[in-house]
This record gives structure tokens, sequence and C-alpha cells, in this order.
């Protein structure tokens, strides 16, 4: 059964991937005629087939900023930046110009001592990046610990034992980096406000008190979800309440 189910998966793919393909460069010819709304159209139908990319999330970003609208553009801008976190075109599009339609002025807590060290190492790669330390840290602990045992010269055991104790440890810090890597990205949930306009509430109800408001294109992090609402977290810290329907979540793909 297996196997027919790739057969079907393979065969849908000769199928589908050339058809995004056409339908990619006819969004891009009508991107640059101008034509953006008919262009976001086609973006769109390639997302509609299970299809996406930072390439295609990129275009949809430019799109939607050409036609001013704000929430798509940031939304579209942030998860290409998911995809190619270090994309200077796709930074630059973000923080130079989408943002700048934005009406919601949140400044940011910033962290400081430990934690903010211990964060820009964590965040220094990726968790394959991390794992990969790791492995190599090992086989180079596996080929000095070999060197040390079969060595004759005093000299060379001794170097050979501090180095491959030096990898050993190095590794599993690595591996410890790529577990808190993990756990920071599963932590973080962000989400943009697509309401023209939300009133937070300080409890999941209408009639609770408003904390405060919250306009399209802001960037919010979801920390709880209760039936319709969302408990949310601002850049300074800031919580409250939010109708689900009032935002999108960037992680799903």
């Amino acid at each position: 059964m297996k196997y027919l189910t790739a057969l079907i998966f393979c065969f849908f793919s000769t199928i589908v991937i050339p058809q995004n393909d056409t339908l990619f460069d006819q969004a891009n010819a009508l991107y640059n005629d101008g034509k953006y709304a008919e262009a976001i159209d086609k973006y769109e139908a390639i997302l509609s087939s299970g299809q996406h990319s930072a390439e295609l999330y990129f275009n949809l970003g430019n799109a939607n900023y050409k036609l001013n609208n704000v929430a798509p553009s940031i939304y579209y801008y942030e998860k290409a930046l998911l995809l190619k976190p270090n994309d200077k075109d796709i930074i630059n599009n973000l923080t130079g110009y989408a943002k700048n339609m934005t009406v919601d002025a949140i400044d940011t807590v910033p962290q400081v001592g430990f934690s903010r060290i211990i964060n820009n190492v964590i965040n220094l790669f990726s968790v394959d990046t991390w794992a990969q330390i790791a492995i190599t840290g090992v086989i180079l602990f596996v080929a000095l610990f070999l060197l040390y045992h079969f060595s004759h010269a005093t000299s060379r055991k001794r170097m050979a034992f501090v180095i491959s104790l030096a990898s050993l440890f190095f590794s599993c810090f690595s591996v410890a980096m790529a577990f808190q890597r993990q756990n920071l990205y599963k932590k973080d949930n962000p989400a943009i406000v697509f309401a023209q306009e939300s009133r937070v509430r300080s409890e999941a109800n209408k009639s609770s008190e408003e904390v405060f408001r919250l306009h399209e294109g802001t960037k919010v992090q979801v920390l709880e979800t209760y039936e319709d609402w969302k408990k949310i977290q601002l850049s300074d810290k800031s919580t409250g309440w939010i109708p689900s329907k009032d935002i999108k979540i960037l992680k799903t793909f």
C-alpha cells in the first residue's frame, strides 16, 4: 500500500510542480505589469496547491505592499523570513518599508545580563547546525581518543587526551544548545494582527476590561488559546486576550 501511495504522490508531483512553475511565471509577469491583485490571485493559487517557499511569500509580500495591504504584506514577509532568516532583501522590505505602514508604536524590552548572553549564544546557529557541530565533536573525540590509546609518545598522548576531552565537552555543549534552540522555537508563536482595529481584553470574554487596542500589521506572541480567544504578549511585555479571528499565526504552512 505504501508503494502505491508513493507512486500516486510522485505522479501528482510531476503534474502539480510544472503547473505551479507556470503560475509563478505568470504571476511575476502580472506583477511586473503592475497588475498586483491579479498577481496575488496567481500566487495564492500556488499556496492552495500545498506548495510554498520563501520566494513565493516574498513576492506575495511585495504585491500586497504595492496595494497598501498592511497586514498581508507584513504577514507574508514574516513567513518568508521564517524560511530564510538571514535574507537581506526580505529584512529590508519588512523593516524598511512594510512596517512603516503600521499604526502601533510598541517599545521592545531589551534582554540584559546573563540571559541575554545565553540567548545570543543559543541563537548563533539553527538546531540542525548545533547538531552537526555536536556530531563533528564526537567524531573528533573518537579519533583523538584512538590516537591517545595507540600513541607511544608521552607528549602526543597528553595532547590527544586534552583535546579529545575538549571535543567531548564541546559536543555535549552543542547538544545542550540544540535542545535549548528547539525549546525557544517551540515557545516562539508569532502572529500578525489582521483586524483594522482590535480591542484587547483583560480576560477571554467581551465583557471584560479593555486593556489596549491594536491595529493591522502589529506582530504579537501567542501565549495561550481559550475557545475563540488568544492570550497575546507584545514586545513591551504587555499581555491581553484578543479574538482569534483578529490575528493570523505565522507558523502555519
